[in-house]
């Protein structure tokens, strides 16, 4: 089969490449019909990383096709069409029994992390049962594949931890997939006011047709007066940072009014600085994260009725034997106005 590999920090590849097989008895073999590419791939690409070795296949989220399964697996046989969690969960430790899928003992996030992922034509999926979904008939497979991490993610890490509730001001620092997808999911609660606060002016527009009452291009002033100015003084209830760069982080401390709360999404590979000598005072919550996908039940069921529309997201398409482009115009998204891409194998 055909597959993206890392070769080190900034290299990669689409190689020939075994195809997975069985290994465990609760394991399945999916034929990925539907992919796409995540930020986090890109800091896996800049070394952020570093448990992701050499060889490895890159990717965690997709749909596909059962190919095989092995004797243990009673949920799923070959032929039913599937959405893949980016998150594995065994369901049977003690994180797993909480809910606590990101840190199960024998899984959580692995796939192309530490074990071969989704960016190929198979892939192999270890306790099927516990961390693939059935598509229900009818249901838009794009909008399936964005509920693999950034919809789930967005909603735990970034809403409920956030604790948005109805009639609240809620500032959303980064317009990219991740901050888009908590615009879409933090309306599920009601809040008064949504501000959106990026770089750049095309996402930005976007952001307002998703929702977003109100928007900040934090390259044309400092973006902690605009807030301030937006919300009369007083900061927002509820800062969801959603890029993971100290700047951000940096904002999102700073516009927070007593008793607010900061729920960090973004992926770090640098240190911040945290102001406790000024948040403490203020009673501040400070939440952050690695999602579980207890949602992603919910989620299939809000996308069904209508209520959100994932797709809304995918700016690109490419056959998966294209990812290379792929990936130069998702690392470009600016300049190419790209949002999500879709990789098809269908």
């Amino acid at each position: 089969m055909k597959a993206l590999v890392f070769r080190g920090p900034g290299k990669f590849e689409w190689v020939e490449k075994d195809k997975p097989t069985i290994q465990n008895p609760t394991d399945a073999i999916i034929k990925i019909t539907k992919t796409t590419i995540c930020g986090t791939d890109l800091h896996i690409l800049g070394g952020d990383v570093p448990a992701v070795t050499d060889g490895r296949t890159l990717g965690h989220e997709g749909v596909g096709i059962v190919e095989g399964v092995g004797s243990g697996v009673n949920n799923f046989k070959p032929g039913d069409r599937v959405l893949i969690s980016c998150v594995t969960s065994c369901g049977r430790c003690d994180y797993c029994k909480k809910a606590m899928y990101a840190h199960c003992e024998d899984g959580g996030w692995i796939l192309g992390h530490l074990i071969d992922g989704t960016q190929a034509e198979y892939v192999r999926i270890p306790y099927a049962d516990t961390s693939l979904y059935h598509i229900p008939p009818g249901t838009d497979e794009e909008a399936l594949v964005m509920l693999s991490d950034i919809f789930p993610t967005s909603l735990e890490i970034g809403v409920i931890n956030g604790e948005v509730q109805p009639g609240d001001v809620v500032a959303i620092v980064g317009a990219g997939p991740v901050g888009m997808a908590s615009l879409l999911t933090a309306q599920l609660y009601s809040p008064a006011e949504i501000i959106m606060v990026d770089l750049d002016d095309y996402r930005l527009e976007m952001s307002k047709k998703f929702g977003a009452t109100k928007t900040v291009n934090s390259s044309k002033g400092n973006a902690v007066e605009q807030v301030m100015e937006l919300t009369d003084g007083k900061g927002v209830d509820v800062a969801i940072e959603a890029v993971g760069f100290p700047v951000t982080f940096d904002i999102c401390q700073q516009i927070l009014k007593p008793g607010g709360r900061l729920a960090n999404v973004g992926v770090h590979g640098k240190p911040v600085d945290l102001h406790l000598e000024q948040l403490w005072i203020r009673n501040v919550k400070i939440t952050t994260g690695l999602v579980s996908t207890s949602t992603t039940p919910m989620l299939i069921k809000t996308v069904q009725s209508g209520k959100i529309k994932p797709q809304q997201l995918v700016t690109h398409r490419f056959p998966l034997d294209q990812i290379m482009q792929a990936y130069e115009v998702f690392r470009n998204a600016a300049k190419e106005k790209a949002m999500k891409v879709i990789l098809y194998n269908d």
